[in-house]
């Protein structure tokens, strides 16, 4: 038998799956972890605690609980939250917290100040991307000024996929898909480092190695084998982004194709047939050479759910407090009887790339209950999803199918709402596991065992969402209210 072991790590939880070689899922387990943070506009993980001992239980656990000798698996896959930046040692020891992805503003200034010096048209001709929160070159500089005790003793910078690897394997990779977030210090043209654009943010020599996605990275160590009950010499991936690996968890392959991922913020990767330069959106290398991708992502999705149930529903019991909360959701009207929410409370990324954009809640009054105001929060997730399918509109992308993951795909509100604002069938396939699944694929895909196209046999599609006409009207009036709310209140935002 062969069977191929597929572990995320996700901002608040990790995933880890066991599929044999048709596709189906014989183990799976998750962990749960927090996301540490320290002040607003900063996002943290332990690098030890939160990813390598999540990925040591999972590993263990999906083991045990299949009951298959590990010699049976025959490659392992991992992907991770991303992009973040964790300044190790030249043990390759963490020496601070990893600093998350684009929920992470702390590095505001330093994009400011590297815009301004090196020029937007030229980050997006050279590194496919502007620079916002999402970017890790603006993260490092910021270590630099801010922590120079840590960066004096920093070796190496790694994302969390490459310190995965390298707990694994011993070896120090980044995909390319990974690697077109570190701007500036990526070239899209060469699909290399370069310190042409900052040569005083940090040494190459400081930067994994480039490879591509499907590729082995190396083998488990004897020492990584003795934790993870991995057999010693097991092949392992070089790893990536959660996203990209949800995306061909669902069948995501051809131009035009897209991921909607309803996580703990909203991710979209839709591929293109040529690089779209455009500020607004991120660009990146897709899995295979000669592919595009392009990315967008909204800041609180998921996150911003756990946030009021955290809140406002303590009397709740946690194991079905999701559930009470979303059957009082879908007991308030669609609109939710005239409120609009901003969902900017960690700032906003894509289209409008503002860390200090805020949340709103708009147009309350005396009738308003909980489930009316849960149900304005997924309604404004729905809208400023519907801003960034508008977005790819207007660079000529349109999306022709979009593909919907994710834990979120189980809510009914939220996924018939996104249909309902924007107009647009979602397709959920049988299998929501999400990248863990993924990354079962990528192992199976790196060692010959199937062939991309082979995705949709694993996974089929299961049923579509469509949009309800009747409720269209009603819903263009509320985004644009949605739209105005921010244009109008911004600079108070700053003010704030």
């Amino acid at each position: 038998m062969r069977y191929y072991l597929g572990i995320d790590i996700g901002t608040f939880e990790s995933k880890g799956v066991l599929v044999d070689a048709e596709g189906r899922i014989v183990s799976s387990a998750a962990k749960p972890h927090k996301m540490i943070v320290p002040q607003l506009g900063w996002a943290e993980h332990r690098a030890d605690e939160d990813w390598w001992d999540d990925f040591i239980f999972l590993s263990n656990k999906l083991i045990a609980d299949s009951g298959i000798s590990p010699a049976e698996i025959k490659a392992v896959a991992t992907s991770a939250i991303g992009p973040c930046m964790l300044p190790v040692d030249e043990a390759g020891k963490p020496l601070m917290n990893a600093v998350l992805y684009g929920v992470d503003t702390r590095a505001a200034k330093e994009i400011e100040d590297l815009t301004a010096r090196i020029g937007e048209d030229v980050l997006l001709k050279r590194c496919g991307n502007a620079l916002t929160s999402q970017s890790v070159g603006p993260k490092i500089l910021w270590l630099k000024r801010n922590r120079p005790e840590i960066f004096s003793k920093t070796a190496k910078i790694l994302t969390s996929t490459t310190y995965l690897v390298h707990k694994l394997t011993g070896r120090y990779v980044l995909d390319h898909y990974s690697a077109a977030n570190l701007s500036p210090l990526y070239d899209v043209a060469t699909l290399s480092w370069t310190e042409a654009l900052a040569d005083d943010i940090i040494g190459l020599d400081k930067l994994p190695e480039i490879v591509w996605t499907t590729e082995i990275a190396g083998t488990v160590t004897e020492a990584a084998a003795a934790t993870t009950g991995l057999a010693v010499g097991t092949p392992v991936t070089a790893g990536t982004i959660d996203a990209a690996a949800e995306a061909l968890s669902v069948g995501v392959l051809d131009s035009g194709d897209m991921l909607l991922m309803y996580g703990s913020t909203i991710f979209i990767i839709q591929i293109t047939p040529v690089r779209v330069p455009d500020a607004r959106l991120w660009y990146a290398p897709w899995f295979f050479p000669g592919k595009h991708a392009a990315m967008s992502g909204l800041a609180t999705s998921g996150t911003l759910s756990h946030w009021f149930r955290e809140q406002f529903a303590r009397e709740l019991d946690p194991a079905t407090a999701v559930m009470a909360l979303a059957l009082e959701a879908e007991g308030s009207p669609p609109g939710a009887k005239g409120m609009v929410m901003l969902p900017y409370f960690s700032g906003e990324r894509t289209p409008i790339h503002d860390t200090e954009a805020r949340g709103v809640l708009f147009g309350m009054n005396l009738t308003h209950t909980r489930g009316d105001i849960y149900r304005a929060l997924f309604e404004g997730i729905a809208f400023g999803t519907h801003h960034v399918f508008e977005t790819y509109a207007d660079v000529g992308q349109p999306p022709k199918a979009i593909l919907a993951a994710g834990g979120g795909t189980k809510n009914r509100v939220w996924t018939q709402a996104t249909s309902d604002v924007s107009g647009r069938t979602q397709i959920v396939r049988q299998k929501t596991v999400g990248a863990s699944y993924g990354d079962a694929f990528i192992a199976a895909l790196a060692i010959g065992d199937v062939q991309p196209n082979d995705i949709r046999t694993w996974n089929p599609v299961d049923h579509e969402i469509t949009p309800n006409a009747g409720v269209r009207e009603l819903y263009a009036r509320r985004y644009r209210v949605f739209r105005e709310l921010y244009e109008r209140n911004k600079d108070m935002m700053r003010e704030l």
